[in-house]
């Protein structure tokens, strides 16, 4: 059954999803031979997109087809899945796992690998963070690592190769969106290669490696950085300068690309998981805009500021005292509010992760181009979450607006989800690793909401921020669609976010390159929320008194991250047990 959010959203089906009506009847042997198919699948999965030890993924055509064909094969047998007679949370099991072979057949399906980059990133860049995913256990850990820096320059070069014919087809990145981007890559290519990120392990010595052995090891990664490295990045950084930017297309729509309308479409419901058309989403985006710019106005009246919303606006983005003076006082303001935050969890939540996290800079790199926050999550257990924030052009990183910021990506938002996500072990591993962007985006978004009622925003400038950070995703609605399907260029974009939000307009045009290259993700935000809040109201009604907000969080987490029907359908059986006990 359908489910109609504010009459306009529907829940997208994915493929014979749970049933929503209710409970399906759970069969001892459909469940047993699910739950191994399920593990075969996993296993196939983690074998072809995870490289050995020592090596980097092959993205060979001969290799990204065997996927491709491999994938189709188990997505068919998945189909032949009675669903119905599956438990409740094999039937959960089997939508994620669905979800997730979908995507990756669809993004070869529509050509993902001919631009493997973003206005903010690329392989080049995740490539940087080799040093921080190998675990350092032995000489040998070591000596992997070093092998896969000589697997570089053969990477980078079958990476560019897709690039090359990219550009033949017509499949790349807009040019606008690429100004500059050169320079990240060059940032890679140092005269020390004792100063290069790609030697960071190699600037403390282990105890259980002998001195001889570790010069011999740590003069082995200075050559292949000097011999291998280097020049993998600096030929990349030649063909982009010599070939790339100067062939990049000219449009910016997903729908001038091949197939642009269906693929644009198809990016759609996979981060929103909801079944609606650019069309919908655009009015959706517009009538938020409305309720939100009202909101903003009253909050302007408060400050006894006299000028127009424009003059209110500039006057945030132009006045000294909304800016730090040092990146370590930004760092530490950053710091502080994570802090803050921490010690109000337990109002509004049962449930705590172990897995601490840290607030760092986002890295050199990378900063010029990247979004002002992100979230970094593990990928071991031997390590903590990082809170990202960046720290350059500190005039365009208003402090009125961290408060947002940090409870979106520290906690209660992705920290908080992710971690609870990979504690989860009673859930198998394609569960706890499983993120869907409108459900972990949707609750970060909620997690600003929720600082309502933490105690922050006492401020009125960073309840304006609050609520400047909520009018950028509903902007993004307008924005995303407006570029892509409706024939907007990206000047319009930029006017029309930067005159409904306090953002800098440093941040206005980095938003908007990196949704012009990066289509429809900047959907799921607004849409995830505007769900996790319609729930929590439903559930309000439903229960009242009885109604318990940390409950509440634990059946929105207490599965990891989940497509949003899925999250509906679990909301809903927590209520009809709740009142079930009346």
């Amino acid at each position: 059954m359908k489910i109609v959010l504010n009459t306009k959203l529907t829940i997208l089906k994915i493929g014979v999803i749970i049933l929503l009506s209710g409970c399906a009847v759970s069969n001892n042997n459909a469940d047993q031979g699910f739950t191994k198919l399920a593990e075969q699948l996993w296993q196939a999965e983690q074998k072809i997109s995870r490289a050995g030890p020592g090596q980097l993924t092959d993205m060979s055509p001969a290799a990204l087809e065997q996927r491709q064909q491999q994938r189709l094969s188990w997505q068919q047998r998945l189909q032949q899945v009675n669903v119905n007679a599956l438990s409740e949370q094999n039937q959960i099991n089997h939508a994620i796992l669905s979800y997730r072979l979908a995507d990756d057949i669809d993004e070869y399906r529509f050509g993902a690998h001919y631009m493997p980059l973003t206005s903010e990133s690329g392989f080049h860049a995740n490539l940087g963070f080799l040093p921080q995913r190998a675990q350092y256990r032995s000489a040998n850990d070591y000596q992997l690592y070093i092998q896969q820096l000589a697997a570089i320059p053969r990477y980078m070069q079958q990476q560019t190769d897709w690039m090359k014919q990219g550009i033949a087809k017509g499949v790349t990145q807009p040019k606008a969106v690429l100004t500059g981007f050169e320079q990240g890559i060059i940032s890679y290519v140092v005269n020390d290669p004792r100063q290069s990120v790609f030697f960071q392990p190699f600037l403390s010595q282990p105890s259980f490696v002998s001195t001889a052995d570790w010069q011999q090891l740590s003069d082995e990664a200075a050559e292949k950085i000097s011999n291998l490295v280097n020049p993998a990045y600096q030929a990349f950084y030649d063909f982009m300068v010599k070939e790339y930017l100067p062939a990049a297309r000219d449009t910016i729509a997903a729908s001038a690309l091949p197939q642009g309308a269906e693929y644009y479409q198809n990016r759609l419901q996979h981060y929103t998981t909801l079944q609606l058309t650019p069309a919908e989403v655009h009015q959706i985006g517009l009538d938020e805009v409305k309720r939100i710019r009202a909101e903003m106005q009253q909050v302007i009246q408060d400050t006894g500021f006299t000028g127009s919303f424009a003059d209110f606006i500039q006057f945030l983005r132009t006045d000294p005292q909304f800016y730090a003076k040092t990146p370590d006082e930004l760092m530490h303001y950053a710091a502080f509010l994570a802090k803050k935050s921490d010690a109000q969890l337990p109002k509004l939540f049962k449930t705590l992760p172990r897995t601490p996290y840290g607030v760092i800079p986002v890295p050199l790199e990378i900063a010029p181009k990247y979004t002002t926050g992100r979230y970094s999550g593990p990928s071991r257990d031997d390590q903590a979450g990082f809170y990202w924030v960046n720290t350059y052009r500190l005039d365009r990183r208003p402090l009125y607006e961290m408060e947002a910021l940090t409870l979106h990506e520290a906690v209660p938002g992705h920290h908080l989800q992710v971690a609870l996500a990979r504690e989860q072990s009673a859930l198998p591993d394609y569960r706890r690793s499983f993120y869907t962007s409108a459900f972990g985006e949707g609750w970060g978004l909620y997690s600003e909401y929720l600082g309502l009622e933490m105690g922050f925003y006492q401020d009125p400038y960073s309840n304006f921020g609050r609520l400047t950070y909520e009018m950028w995703r509903a902007a993004r609605l307008v924005v995303d669609t407006g570029m892509h399907s409706m024939g907007w260029s990206r000047q319009q974009a930029i006017d029309f976010l930067a005159s409904n939000t306090a953002l800098s307009m440093h941040n206005v045009t980095t938003e908007i390159d990196r949704y012009i290259s990066w289509p429809a993700q900047a959907l799921s935000y607004k849409l995830g929320e505007i769900t996790i809040k319609r729930l929590r109201v439903e559930a309000e009604q439903a229960l009242g008194e009885r109604f318990n907000v940390r409950e509440f969080h634990d059946v929105v987490l207490g599965n990891g991250s989940l497509p949003l029907a899925v999250l509906e359908q679990q909301v809903r059986r927590y209520i009809a047990e709740k009142n079930s006990k009346i």
